[in-house]
């Protein structure tokens, strides 16, 4: 039997790709692993990722290193897929010509032509889960329509193209029957989804019938937009108790200056009031947000701005990107990268040590609460797990410890004892 090793870059959407492919090569026959640190496969498939330019260094690099291994004679052959595939084929090809195959992020079923089989339509949205059991990514969306001034991922993903309603209620009813408690609903932006398919929004219908498939316990929304964000969906996050009060949604900036360079298609003050609409009518919700600091244009002024607006507004959850210069965006067109490398770092760096004093302030209030909590893994003396607010891999952990044995995949209730600046500490007693 031949192995492939599958070494899946970037995006938990990007991990939806692969674990797709992981279940078509093994319906044919193959034995599959993902991200073997000490493989023995024959075949890899690299998945790439192409966002941003550290990302895309570290796809180069993987293809260099496996290219270096298949000279060396420890694998027989090398294909590429994914997004920085998808965007540099050409020119991937003309410097990397060792590797086997380049297929894009839409043709990754070219990999199994390559490998001489057919991919098979019975089970198009069955998957190898990569991740723990109990939770999965459920792909709604490719593709954006968005035209953000800095982002390259239209160039590579298209327009936005909405998967069918039907058919991903089916998928996540198959992860429940599977066994998975928890499903992260994700694309490139969940509040355009049905707009380009139906005609309408129709994603606080999607989320409704999704909280009623049974075994579903927890649903996580990534990543919401701004700008037209659709508030129908807020009665479902509140009233059906297996959607989490929990909203990943990127803001990027605040200043009104920079918000219409970036072409958010928002104000500040919609900014400001879609925050409070949304923790209004969501009580208790924990918001997770991204911002971007040295984009073109971006003044002192501009800067100071977000600053304030992070200590105003005390999001839960927050993540900065200095600004990477793309080609072919907007900004390539027309804006000039004027922002100093090292300004750009620094400021990313103000936020987060701004940002750690709010959490660990926002946590501190935690102690002595109970939470319901799913534990994830075993790791030394600590049971480790998320709570409601908490989604895999970007936010914080809570770190149990427990007078009986604890299961990952399980929720126990436990009492917040310790905090430190993002992560939380709690027991478990049995009494």
């Amino acid at each position: 039997m031949k192995k492939v090793n599958i070494i899946s870059l970037g995006c938990s959407k990007n991990l939806v790709d692969t674990e797709l492919l992981m279940k078509q090569l093994e319906t044919s026959g193959y034995s599959v692993e993902v991200d073997g640190d000490h493989s023995e496969a024959e075949i890899v498939v690299i998945n790439t990722c192409g966002f941003i330019g550290d990302a895309k260094e570290e796809s180069v690099n993987t293809i260099l290193e496996q290219i270096e291994r298949k000279k060396e004679g420890v694998i027989e052959r090398v294909y590429v897929m994914g997004c920085l595939s998808q965007r540099y084929h050409a020119e991937l090809a003309h410097e990397i010509p060792e590797v086997d195959g380049y297929f894009g992020k839409f043709d990754w079923k070219g990999v199994l032509t390559a490998l001489g089989k057919d991919f098979d339509e019975g089970i198009k949205n069955e998957r190898h889960l990569t991740t723990p059991k109990h939770y999965a990514y459920l792909k709604i969306s490719e593709g954006c329509n968005r035209g953000c001034s800095y982002c390259a991922i239209p160039i590579m993903t298209g327009e936005y193209k909405s998967r069918d309603f039907e058919e991903i209620v089916e998928e996540a009813g198959l992860l429940a029957r599977q066994g998975v408690k928890e499903i992260l609903v994700l694309a490139q932006d969940i509040t355009y989804y049905g707009i380009d398919k139906y005609g309408k929004n129709r994603l606080a219908e999607l989320v409704d019938r999704l909280s009623g498939i049974p075994g579903i316990e927890w649903i996580k929304l990534h990543y919401a937009y701004p700008a037209g964000f659709p508030m129908e969906l807020l009665p479902v996050m509140r009233e059906r108790k297996n959607v989490c009060a929990y909203l990943d949604i990127a803001l990027q900036h605040c200043s009104d200056h920079m918000l219409k360079l970036m072409r958010r298609g928002v104000t500040k003050q919609q900014t400001r009031d879609l925050v409070a609409r949304i923790r209004r009518e969501v009580p208790g919700i924990f918001i997770r947000t991204t911002l971007m600091t040295g984009h073109p244009g971006e003044t002192e002024e501009d800067f100071r701005e977000l600053l304030e607006f992070v200590e105003e507004m005390r999001f839960e959850r927050l993540g900065v990107f200095p600004y990477s210069h793309e080609e072919d965006t907007y900004c390539d067109k027309h804006y000039r990268d004027d922002v100093p490398e090292d300004i750009k770092r620094g400021r990313a760096e103000e936020i987060m040590e701004r940002q750690r004093r709010i959490s660990a302030e926002l946590n501190t209030r935690l102690i002595g609460q109970k939470l319901n909590v799913l534990i994830d893994r075993v790791e030394d003396e600590f049971y480790v797990g998320r709570s409601e607010h908490d989604s895999p891999e970007v936010d914080p952990e809570i770190f149990v410890t427990s007078d009986k044995k604890l299961y990952p995949g399980r929720f126990y209730e436990v009492i917040v004892t310790g905090a430190d600046d993002y992560d939380l500490y709690a027991e478990m007693k049995i009494i």
